[in-house]
């Protein structure tokens, strides 16, 4: 099984625009069925190196990374929105 974390940093990181964000992450759940499990989380720290905003998504192989990469509603509803609002992003995958 494959471990997918993206941290995202927001250009408008005020609550509204977080919990939108999250909200639109969370959609993924039933609607990406690659996707074994979906975690989002919201960072309260507000540290001057925190993310905004963590995506958690556990697929079950690299192929099934690849594919989740290219799901049509992934790409075009959460990555759509998600490249509008993120300042920048950073990702790790690996086995788990």
């Amino acid at each position: 099984m494959i471990k997918h974390i993206v941290c995202f940093k927001l250009k408008d990181n005020s609550d509204a625009e977080v919990k939108k964000a999250a909200d639109i992450l969370n959609s993924m759940k039933g609607k990406v069925p690659l996707a074994r499990s979906i975690e989002v989380g919201c960072d309260f720290l507000h540290s001057p190196r925190s993310y905004d905003i963590i995506l958690q998504v556990v697929v079950d192989s690299p192929e099934a990374l690849d594919a989740y990469q290219n799901d049509e509603y992934h790409c075009s509803v959460v990555k759509a929105h998600m490249h509008e609002v993120a300042e920048a992003s950073i990702a790790v995958d690996y086995v788990i």
